[in-house]
């Protein structure tokens, strides 16, 4: 089936052959964002983003347990989840590196609590934390989504290690 043989045992994984498989997965690329304890932006890069449920409307994503930003994303009532557009690939590389002002000269919004809103994000959900669940070396947030927005654009797009543009199926 493919170029990487068939590992049975959980324990003897390799971790390089695992990322590469994980990586055959297409995600969008999100930034998560919410506000420390004094009101200071916080965001992040994230592809670990997916939809729960409608009824009632929920989202999960996962962050590090070795996260700089763990306690604050752990202690904040509110998130956003700023699904971003294909021209928004700089965004998403600024807030995957270390920076001391991720938000600086960023156009963005306050949401509910305060939570940033990207400007020209292809959609934004506000969000409230509802649960998490521990597991392995991430914690699973889960918010439930109080208010939502989005706009006709085309998602920015991640996989196997690289930003992609989705192909126009009507362009013949």
């Amino acid at each position: 089936m493919s170029d990487s043989p068939l590992q049975e045992d959980p324990e003897a994984l390799d971790a390089r052959e695992l990322r590469n498989a994980f990586g055959m997965f297409a995600t969008g690329v999100t930034v998560v964002t919410t506000v420390n304890g004094e009101g200071r932006p916080i965001g992040l890069t994230c592809n670990s983003f997916s939809s729960v449920s409608l009824k009632p409307a929920l989202v999960l994503w996962s962050l590090s347990l070795y996260s700089p930003n763990l306690q604050t994303f752990l202690q904040a009532p509110f998130f956003a989840v700023n699904i971003l557009a294909a021209e928004q690939q700089d965004l998403s590389k600024r807030f995957s590196t270390q920076m001391k002002d991720r938000f600086a000269d960023l156009e963005w919004t306050a949401g509910e609590g305060g939570i940033p809103l990207i400007k020209g994000s292809a959609a934004q959900l506000q969000c409230r934390n509802e649960s998490r669940h521990y597991s392995g070396d991430h914690i699973i947030l889960i918010g439930q989504v109080l208010q939502f927005a989005y706009r006709d654009a085309e998602p920015l797009v991640f996989v196997r290690g690289r930003y992609r543009e989705l192909a126009d199926p009507y362009s013949g």
